[in-house]
């Protein structure tokens, strides 16, 4: 059975062909559609979202432990998060199968940095495959958990994001079962003790050796050989890249299993051909490697020590050469920035909190990053994913150091990413009796990655019904006595509970409630919010001045007419928030059918 899918489909497609029994992530592009696609499988494998990716790879290596072939996935930054309980399973080894998926993202589309996960492998001491194709992203799945289980090992299986998102022909089989295996206990090996670890370590070392003479005999690397003058070696998309600027004028070794680099046939290759290119992205990972070994070669002295390696900018550092375009008058291309869409709930926040100078404002991971951008100018700074609150913490202890302060901190973060690590950034704020404002923006859902369920939704990835877990509840776990719930979009209620947490001289917590408006309501919903987002907005023609206030807004659905000097609405947009009426100085804003 051949299906066309895109890279993430496909290992989840490897995963269920495998025999894994059981997954966990958390959402984060491109990784995002892994999970979601293993989740299809539920007569085979349980999967599940968890509150972050430290939590994700904990559950799976239980999963392992107790004898199942596991995965875990999670975007580029989110092995960051996880790199602790990863680095001490390379120590202990496997019982089950346990393969990590990191999709890393070069060219930063939709992350804050750009860093390339390949040295994980190496830093962690454990095997790396990187595929180039969607056929390949299955079927090294496979061979993944074979060389966990066989070399006993965790994998790291890194993807990038035009594999993870873009579509081949896969050839499918049925799923091969494979069974639990028997948990038996050994202290020895997986109570990861000082005593314990230093004779674990040198089984590391030892693995290592036995995966180096694996990477030289695999046919996972292999190379072609069409000339002697040029070679290029590559590994993931960038052999697809090459192969599509050189064709037959190169011959190609093509790296699939990289740490440890089978340097030996490397030398091989090398000495087949009279110039070698190494083409990668991100860091010079391979060729650094290339060069300790004194292999001559040309790497980022030539092309660039970032973004991604496309053909075109291949074409343009090493032949010097640019791909035809078409001609075009760029004066009519329209910019079209990312924003808030119409009906957001984080738009009545943003506007309000954007007029107060007296903020300094600690961003986070999510749709509300957005805030720091026209119109709102609503964010100093963001660091990662829960930091908002610990950061702000920080700099609010700083700022009440100086006489005379009157600045206060604000940091604000989202539902999931309050599951995440957010609760951990409010207990330091809570324990070490700060004074910053934190507010939580519950819309229900985790909106950025495409509405993928959190412990707040009352539903588990796979559908079922499960315990809803009530933020307000465990921001007062958390030790916050002062805490504020309101509808975003009542500017009234936004304003008067910033001046009420302002006017504190301790920590509290606001917290915004109400569901995205892209989201499926549940009946529950429906009823909660009273039926929301059903009735749409509309301009008096006769009242309105043409002062663009509304327009200050930032919603999608307002237009300005220059001609007749008149703001409109965009029905097909709008849902009624109400955000433009409360802020229009004519009341020329109305609600259908007033």
């Amino acid at each position: 059975m051949k299906i066309l899918m895109t890279g993430n489909e496909a290992i989840a497609r490897g995963a269920y062909e495998s025999g894994v029994k059981y997954a966990s992530a958390y959402p984060g592009t491109p990784s995002t559609e892994i999970l979601e696609n293993i989740a299809m499988y539920k007569d085979d494998i349980v999967a599940e979202w968890a509150s972050n990716e430290k939590v994700a790879l904990e559950a799976v290596i239980g999963g392992s432990i107790a004898g199942a072939r596991t995965l875990a996935s999670m975007k580029h930054v989110g092995v960051n998060v996880a790199a602790d309980p990863l680095f001490t399973y390379s120590y202990t080894g496997v019982n089950g199968g346990m393969v990590l998926v990191s999709a890393d993202e070069p060219g930063m589309h939709s992350s804050q940095n750009e860093q390339d996960n390949r040295n994980y492998a190496k830093f962690a001491k454990i095997p790396l495959l990187e595929p180039s194709s969607s056929q390949e992203a299955k079927d090294m799945i496979k061979t993944a958990f074979e060389i966990s289980e066989k070399y006993d090992s965790p994998v790291l299986f890194r993807v990038t994001t035009r594999l993870c998102h873009s579509k081949g022909i896969v050839e499918c089989n049925e799923r091969e079962e494979v069974g639990i295996k028997e948990y038996t206990k050994n202290i020895a090996k997986m109570v990861t003790v000082p005593a314990n670890s230093r004779l674990r370590r040198i089984e590391v070392e030892e693995r290592m050796k036995k995966l180096e003479d694996f990477s030289n005999a695999t046919d996972l690397n292999y190379y072609e050989i069409n000339n002697n003058k040029v070679g290029v070696i590559a590994s993931g998309v960038c052999f697809n890249y090459a192969k599509e600027v050189f064709g037959k004028d190169a011959s190609y070794m093509k790296l699939g299993f990289t740490n440890p680099m089978p340097i030996e046939k490397i030398k091989e290759f090398a000495s087949k051909v009279d110039k070698i290119y190494i083409i990668e992205e991100n860091d010079k990972f391979i060729e650094e490697q290339i060069r300790a070994n004194n292999i001559e070669c040309f790497g980022k002295d030539v092309l660039p020590s970032y973004g991604e390696m496309t053909p075109d900018v291949i074409r343009k550092y090493i032949l010097d050469k640019a791909s035809e375009t078409i001609d075009y008058d760029e004066s009519l291309v329209v910019s079209r920035p990312p924003g808030f869409c119409a009906g957001c709930p984080h738009r009545g926040m943003f506007y309000e909190l954007g007029k107060r100078k007296d903020l300094i404002i600690s961003g986070d991971i999510g749709c509300y990053s957005l805030g720091f951008a026209d119109p709102y100018n609503a964010m100093d700074f963001i660091v990662c994913m829960g930091a908002s609150a610990s950061a702000g913490h920080g700099a609010q202890q700083v700022l009440n150091m100086k006489k005379n302060n009157n600045k206060r901190v604000v940091g604000i973060m989202g539902d999931s990413t309050f599951f995440h690590t957010g609760v951990n950034s409010l207990l330091d704020v809570s324990y070490n009796k700060g004074n910053s404002i934190t507010i939580i923006l519950d819309n229900r859902i985790t909106g950025m990655t495409g509405h993928q369920q959190n412990p707040g939704t009352g539903f588990t990835l796979q559908g079922e019904s499960t315990k809803e877990i009530d933020i307000e509840h465990v921001v007062r776990a958390c030790g916050i006595e002062n805490i504020k719930v309101i509808d975003p979009n009542d500017l009234k209620e936004v304003n008067n509970a910033l001046d009420w947490a302002i006017g504190l001289n301790e920590s509290s917590v606001i917290i915004t409630k109400w569901p995205c408006v892209l989201k499926n309501f549940t009946e529950e919903e429906i009823k909660e919010f009273n039926n929301p987002f059903t009735t749409k907005c509309k301009v008096d023609a006769d009242k309105c001045i043409g002062c663009k206030i509304c327009i200050k807004t930032g919603c999608p659905a307002l237009g300005y007419d220059k001609d007749k000097k008149l703001v409109n609405i965009d029905k097909n947009q709008c849902v009624g928030c109400n955000v433009c009426k409360q802020v229009c100085p004519k009341e020329a804003i109305l609600k259908e059918g007033n």
